[in-house]
Order: structure tokens, then sequence, then C-alpha cells
């Protein structure tokens, strides 16, 4: 069974363009303890909505975990493979709004930069 994830981005450093232009990278760059935990939950076929943070604030595409790499425990390496852009991208204050919302670490821990979502949650914003 698959486990869907939200990845945030700095769009300046590395954008959901480029991930489509490269069509996949490993994600990395990822220090909290927290966001670290995520990261070496996921499994190849998880369902990712990638979020671009600094002035954009929104979840802005989908994309898939390929391959998971965990020899190093300190720095797993997570291939991620674009899929498509969001019809719309859904801001943070629509995140913020929603209900469906209000217990994720989306909301309550802004600086996570890989967080967990519930199906209902992927749903939302993938609009799928």
């Amino acid at each position: 069974m698959s486990t869907d994830y939200l990845l945030k981005t700095e769009p300046s450093e590395y954008s959901f363009e480029n991930l489509k232009r490269d069509g996949s990278t490993v994600w990395d760059g990822v220090h909290n303890p927290l966001a670290l935990k995520n990261l070496r939950g996921m499994k190849p076929g998880d369902r990712l909505i990638i979020y671009e943070t600094g002035e954009r604030k929104s979840a802005v595409g989908v994309a898939s975990v390929v391959a998971v790499d965990l020899s190093d425990a300190k720095n797993p390496a997570v291939t991620v493979q674009a899929e498509k852009s969001l019809a719309k991208p859904v801001s943070l204050a629509q995140i913020k709004a929603d209900p469906l919302f209000g217990d994720s670490p989306l909301v309550r821990q802004g600086r996570l930069s890989v967080v967990p979502l519930t199906k209902a949650q992927y749903k939302a914003l993938a609009g799928s």
C-alpha cells in the first residue's frame, strides 16, 4: 500500500519545473530529523505533492517515488519522478483554510520539508 507525502522545495534552488525538465532527481538536502524519518519511510510507488516555498507558497505538482536507497541512513537517497503540474496551484492560505488539514504537520510544523499526507489530503491537493 502506498503512502502519500508532500515535499517542499525552494523554487529558486530547484523548482517543480526543474523536476519536469529533468524527469527525475534524487531528493536531498533534508536535515530535520522528523523530515528525514519521513524520507526514510518512503517506498517506490508512493505518491507525492510538490510544494514550492518562497514567494509562491503553493502546492504545484504531482510526482512519485521511483527508488529508495537507504545505504546511508543519515542521507537517504530517494529518487522522485515528475508526473504533472496541478491544474491550479493550491496556496498555503487555501490549505490552512481547509479543515481537512487542521492537524496536518504541514500546518502545525511549517518548517517540516517532508510531510505525510492522508489519502483525503492528497486527493484535495492533487484534485484526483
